[in-house]
């Protein structure tokens, strides 16, 4: 049996994940699962990547001690979040984290130097304070040394597969999100770099999913217990879980990646870039063989994990879920995508802020405050349907729900009933075998996305809500 393993590595945990390929349906199983978080370190928010390597290197060796020792494996995390290397391979101060406030005031800056409309035209990537243009042009504006000392800038993915195989490669989905590449020519647009004074000599050749970076080192082989290759499979976190969307070829379907954030959109052949597209705040990052995935950024699970998280998680999601169900009717609203909630001190506080600010009835009980929390989400979910079947001038009657958010029946009993359409919930576990996917193709195991996709659609069981009478 050939085995291939996938790391996912997400904001708040990570994952391997072994995976199989037999008679046309995909086989998995955890292996190891591991916390992850950011904290803060020299007075900023930062990512442990050190402790996370290794975590990394632990979970490969539990492969040896199964007796399943993958051919390939291949890394995915967030994206946007990056590490700067000298000319010695080091790395150039912390891995900080997305949330931080440093990149706070950054756009007025960008501004002068090129306009929002242009930037939104060249790169196709939505305007986000954390995107990585924002953090580079901090760095540039607060410790200019460390662009001068930079030689290489590795994605944090792309930083895991240097640690374990010595070889620099950046990868094409994850480079998207840094709002550095150019939306048509899908390399680094080094006219805009130069324009923002950022260095263009520390952006490598971007490569596509399904590209090999390497054997591991000799000492990560001992450790590991097995040598094996390293394979790129689309290391945007999104970008693998959108490739595991169990759609029918052709099929017309919205794509809720639900998580942490939820990401929703359509796959589409060419980016779009007008102006129409950048004044409803869509994004065109890449997807597998270069597909565009014109998505919206919504805040997500993370404003219900927070929330949860300040009840000293006291209540599990299925109880939280039966809380907000019985005050069904609460009225309040908050936007899920306001600022406020990105980082806030207490989720709670900000949004009984927000709804006191805004004239609204403030939610007194934990029922009403997820009550509120549940339905923003959903009307936020149909408020973004209805943009991109405005803007792409289609309509879409599925929405097919992946990730975490797929084992909350509520949230998607409320989309279905939000947006009027059927949601079909599947598969869980994505962003994993959208990883795994990557590399059976590369190994030949399916003939082409469609026919991995067929798998995935027969390996898993797939749950319904709303009509079936437009499927």
């Amino acid at each position: 049996m050939k085995y291939y393993l996938s790391v996912d590595i997400g904001a708040s945990s990570g994952r391997h994940i072994l995976g199989c390929a037999r008679n046309g349906r995909i086989f998995w199983e955890e292996i190891y699962w591991f916390e992850n978080g950011a904290s803060p370190q020299n007075g900023r928010l930062c990512w442990d990547t050190d402790r996370l390597f290794q975590e990394i290197v632990r979970g490969m060796a539990r492969c040896a001690e199964t007796g399943k020792i993958p051919a390939s494996m291949g890394i995915d995390t967030w994206g946007v979040d990056f590490v700067l290397l000298d000319e010695n391979l080091n790395r150039i101060g912390d891995a900080v984290a997305y949330r931080d406030s440093r990149t706070a005031g950054v756009d007025r800056e960008v501004e002068k130097r090129i306009s929002a409309g242009e930037l939104y035209a060249r790169t196709g990537i939505q305007k986000q304070s954390f995107n990585t243009l924002y953090q580079l042009v901090s760095i540039l504006l607060s410790h200019p040394e460390d662009l001068k000392r930079a030689r290489h800038f590795l994605m944090i993915p792309e930083y895991f597969n240097f640690l374990l195989t010595g070889v620099l490669k950046n990868e094409y989905t994850n480079s998207t999100t840094t709002q550095l590449v150019n939306a048509r020519t899908k390399t680094w647009d080094f006219e805009l770099i130069r324009r923002l004074g950022l260095p263009t000599g520390i952006f490598g050749k971007i490569e596509p999913p399904g590209t090999p970076v390497g054997h591991l080192r000799p000492e990560i082989a001992r450790r590991a217990g097995f040598d094996c290759e390293v394979v790129l499979p689309a290391t945007h976190d999104t970008g693998s879980a959108v490739m595991a969307v169990p759609a029918q070829k052709g099929e017309d379907c919205i794509f809720l990646s639900s998580g942490t954030w939820s990401l929703m959109g359509v796959e589409r052949g060419g980016p779009d870039c007008s102006e129409q597209s950048r004044a409803c705040n869509f994004t065109n990052e890449g997807g597998y063989r270069y597909r565009y995935r014109f998505l919206k950024n919504i805040m997500g699970l993370w404003i219900i994990q927070s929330a949860r998280k300040e009840l000293d998680r006291r209540y599990t999601f299925d109880e939280l879920c039966d809380l907000a169900k019985r005050c069904d009717s609460f009225p309040s609203r908050i936007d899920v995508n306001d600022g406020a909630f990105l980082a806030p001190a207490s989720m709670t506080e900000a949004i009984r802020a927000f709804c006191r600010g805004s004239g609204q009835k403030v939610p007194g009980t934990t029922g009403e405050l997820f009550s509120c929390i549940y339905h923003s989400l959903a009307e936020s979910y149909a408020a973004t349907a209805g943009e991109i079947e405005r803007v792409t001038g289609k309509r879409y009657p599925v929405v097919r729900v992946v990730g975490g958010g797929c084992k909350d029946e509520y949230i998607n009993e409320l989309t279905a009933k939000t947006t009027g359409k059927t949601v079909l919930a599947g598969p869980v576990e994505a962003t994993a075998m959208g990883n795994l996917m990557a590399q059976m193709l590369k190994a030949g195991e399916f003939r082409d996305l469609d026919d991995a996709r067929g798998a995935v659609a027969k390996s898993i069981q797939i749950k319904q809500f709303g009509s079936v009478s437009e499927c």
